[in-house]
């Protein structure tokens, strides 16, 4: 468990150095348009093409949504720390589920095996669903191809909620009943296969 327990150290830190790293560099952006600095010179260029692939697609959006596209720094550093949570939140989830399994199998507690890859793929089911709400609000296209998965992953599930819920004028309500229904899920679960000590069955 020590190899598993540094693994998981090590992505999780490697997300957190990943995070930072774009924060920095969309400073340097910022600092960089805002001294309106040569765009010809050395560091403009630089900080330019670092930066490019990561704000030009964020400007994009903001057009589309009449805001100014000076923000789009702003905004990838917001995107890159909610990006951050969901694949530490994910990191996390197949590592305590992973944990949960070589534990129950080694004490050949069957039940409490199963209730962790249950609660596991609950814990990961749930994440996909508020990942493509968060993809719908920025209005990422079904073309993209996290968008297409998580769509196609999620769909089996709010489909049907879609078709027997009616939205509140606009809004719909279908993926916070799905995460309703799913924590319910998970918390029955939880109160069964794995209540009670490490025994075999």
């Amino acid at each position: 468990m020590l190899i598993f327990d540094r693994i998981v150290w090590f992505i999780s830190n490697g997300i957190n150095v990943l995070i930072v790293a774009v924060i920095a560099l969309m400073v340097l952006r910022l600092i960089a348009d805002g001294m309106d600095l040569n765009p010809f010179g050395w560091t403009s260029r630089t900080v330019r093409r670092l930066s490019d692939g990561l704000v030009i697609p964020v400007r994009g959006g903001l057009r589309g949504f009449g805001i100014d596209a000076k923000f789009a720094p702003l905004v990838v550093i917001l995107v890159t720390i909610l990006l951050g949570l969901f694949v530490s939140q994910l990191v996390m989830t197949v590592a305590s589920t992973l944990a949960g399994v070589i534990v129950s199998a080694r004490s050949g507690a069957v039940f409490r095996l199963i209730g962790f890859i249950i609660s596991g793929l609950i814990s990961l089911y749930i994440l996909f669903i508020t990942i493509r709400i968060i993809f719908s609000w920025g209005m990422v296209s079904y073309k993209n191809r996290i968008m297409r998965f998580l769509v196609d992953v999620t769909e089996p599930l709010l489909g049907p909620l879609r078709r027997m819920i009616p939205p509140l004028g606009w809004i719909d309500i279908s993926p916070i009943v799905a995460l309703f229904i799913l924590w319910l899920f998970q918390k029955a679960v939880a109160g069964t296969l794995l209540s009670g000590p490490f025994r075999s069955f």
